[in-house]
């Protein structure tokens, strides 16, 4: 297993540092122009990820406005995250994947049993449920989700299929707040399709402070 790299971007020290285990979960507060890393360690592990307005949480992520803002299905590097209120919560800075899905959305209990025949309690929405209750937001407040270095195809038809991830061991996005946030995500533990290689993996989370140009440019 490969140890997260530190790359010339980063003259700081990172405010926060974490490995996540396979299955787990993390949620943090980021400040306007905190960056978050998340690192694929081995390579093909998806991670579900949310994101909220701190502020006011009901302005939360808003997969349809990513898509169309942004003119495309996949999300890489220059891409922002849109709110329901159309608001620019993160910008993706860095990116050695290249893709990462919008189509999705989380795994459960409930759909792993319909889709597969297995009896599970623990799940990307279960872990959302979960992370979510730290900061008093109700299941009702997970929507559609971004899935970091998941691979979802589709064809002319409308056809769609979860593809082997093309991410390596040590890949990673790198993501700007572009306003107070809060990030919550899951490390998916989903066995049954390639989203995580049929064996999840852990990942690396980190928060690093906002840049000197960042600082600079909120002056």
């Amino acid at each position: 297993m490969q140890e997260p790299q530190q790359h010339s971007s980063r003259e700081l020290e990172p405010i926060a540092s974490e490995t996540i285990e396979a299955g787990g979960r993390w949620s943090r507060r980021l400040e306007a122009g905190e960056r978050l890393r998340i690192v694929d360690l081995e390579g093909q592990q998806a991670v579900d990820f949310l994101c909220y307005s701190a502020s006011l949480p009901l302005d939360r992520l808003n997969v349809p406005n990513t898509i169309k803002l942004n003119r495309s299905l996949y999300v890489t590097k220059g891409n922002k995250l849109y709110s329901d209120h159309a608001k620019t919560l993160f910008t993706v800075i860095e990116d050695t994947c290249g893709f990462h899905d919008t189509l999705a959305g989380c795994c459960s209990n409930e759909m792993d049993e319909l889709r597969y025949g297995v009896v599970k309690t623990q799940s990307c929405r279960s872990n959302f449920v979960a992370e979510l209750s730290k900061w008093a937001l109700a299941p009702s407040e997970i929507v559609s989700n971004i899935n970091f270095f998941m691979r979802v195809a589709f064809d002319a038809q409308g056809q769609v299929a979860i593809e082997p991830s093309s991410s390596k061991a040590g890949d990673y996005v790198e993501l700007r707040a572009e306003m107070p946030v809060l990030a919550v995500l899951s490390n998916c533990p989903q066995q049954n399709n390639p989203s995580s290689g049929f064996k999840p993996t852990p990942i690396h989370v980190s928060v690093w402070p906002a840049s000197q140009s960042d600082q600079d440019g909120e002056r």
